[in-house]
């Protein structure tokens, strides 16, 4: 992907400044989460037969592009939103509530651009900001660390690469491709390089084959490179040794929390409306309708409460990655390690509250409501597949080791 500045050198380590600074206020959050919530209720009218046709959500982006959601974390400085990333995972889960899928090609979105900064060489930033707003590109990605099935080997001042990636969310809808894979050979032996391929270059090939329970369209399917050219100025750069350019992990991982707690609040949401129109009640409870039923209020203040106390909790975590974020290059590994931290005590409470509420909200709602018409198994089927992605017991297991010994997990693309 050609930008209007010359390639970065590939050995250049991510940049020392940060282009996120303070926290977002009040004013930010509104605004974004207004324009969330209006993108959301127009998902939310068909969100269910869409599930259903299992197509790329190319319509639904265009909406996400329109009300200005693809360019919000970018500089304003260059076009863009300028805004914090507390405020972009909040629109995450605002749209969470009624589109999951969606709300993962954004999240993935957010993450993959960001690689503008943690892996280019900072001369290079501003063209590719530029390219990237100018172009309104949804940036999707074939990193997938745990499927290392791509080579790519030095030719000239380019690449050529072959191989498959399985799980690559966004790829077939984006308008670019950011790319992982380590180096064979040559003096960057074993490095791993971050390339940004146009969707359309030769020898990229979609193979459409995401057909999961549960966010049917985050476009997650597998893609295949055929020999594929990667010019000098379709790379970003090689991995960074600095600790501020391995925000990504932890900026992936809140993500995945405020995902999950959006579906929660959207079954929450979609669940107590089910609940108020519901006729009579059960025979022995006494009450006039089910709304009135003491058991149907009880399991409803559970998901209330736990809910709000996950609410609490992202919020608190976002200001810190706000925080950690503007620390730029200054970002110590102690402090990462904090972050993740407490990202990782989010993705615990998240995922258990999500798979709780999508699940128990069948026991307030009645039989009628587990007919396939109302949908309102989209929330649950949403969350068991994406909680998956990397397993939770392994975030328990940082949360714990951190408590009892003071103890950091490796770094990784998942810790």
């Amino acid at each position: 992907m050609t930008t209007t500045a010359e390639s970065p050198e590939t050995t250049t380590a991510a940049a020392a400044l940060s282009p996120w600074h303070g926290v977002a206020d009040a004013a930010e959050r509104a605004h974004w989460e207004a324009v969330a919530a209006e993108v959301g209720a127009r998902l939310g009218t068909d969100a269910l037969e869409r599930d259903r046709a299992n197509l790329d959500p190319h319509a639904e982006l265009n909406l996400l592009r329109e009300a200005g959601l693809i360019n919000l974390l970018h500089p304003a400085e260059f076009g863009g939103g300028g805004a914090h990333w507390s405020t972009a995972l909040h629109v995450v889960r605002v749209l969470a509530r009624t589109d999951a899928s969606v709300a993962q090609v954004l999240a993935y979105h957010y993450i993959n651009a960001s690689n503008i900064v943690f892996s280019a060489a900072p001369e290079a930033q501003e063209a590719w900001f530029r390219a990237s707003i100018e172009g309104n590109w949804v940036w999707g990605d074939s990193v997938n660390p745990v499927d290392p099935a791509l080579e790519v080997v030095r030719e000239g001042d380019g690449y050529r690469l072959n191989g498959l990636k399985r799980f690559s969310t966004g790829a077939s809808v984006g308008d670019v491709v950011l790319l992982n894979a380590r180096i064979t050979a040559g003096e960057d032996a074993d490095r791993f390089l971050y390339a940004v391929l146009d969707h359309d270059r030769e020898g990229v090939e979609y193979l459409g084959d995401w057909n999961a329970l549960g966010q049917r369209l985050s476009a997650s399917g597998s893609v295949r490179f055929n020999n594929v050219r990667v010019e000098a100025a379709d790379v970003l750069g090689l991995d960074s040794p600095e600790a501020f350019a391995s925000l990504l992990t932890p900026g992936i991982q809140l993500a995945f929390g405020n995902l999950y707690l959006g579906i929660a609040e959207g079954a929450l949401a979609q669940g107590t409306q089910i609940l108020r129109n519901r006729p009579n009640a059960w025979f022995l409870s006494g009450a006039d309708t089910y709304r009135h039923d003491p058991f149907v209020q009880r399991t409803v203040g559970e998901f209330v409460a736990q809910i709000e106390a996950a609410d609490a909790l992202a919020e608190r975590v976002g200001i810190h990655f706000d925080r950690a974020a503007d620390r730029g290059g200054d970002l110590t590994w102690e402090e990462r390690g904090e972050l993740a931290i407490a990202v990782a005590k989010l993705k615990v409470v998240t995922d258990a509250v999500a798979l709780e509420v999508t699940h128990r909200i069948f026991e307030v709602t009645g039989s009628s409501s587990a007919n396939q018409r109302v949908g309102l198994d989209l929330h649950w089927r949403n969350v068991r597949t994406h909680s998956l992605h990397d397993p939770v017991d392994y975030k328990k297991l940082e949360v714990g080791a951190h408590h009892i010994n003071g103890e950091f997990q490796p770094v990784s693309l998942y810790t």
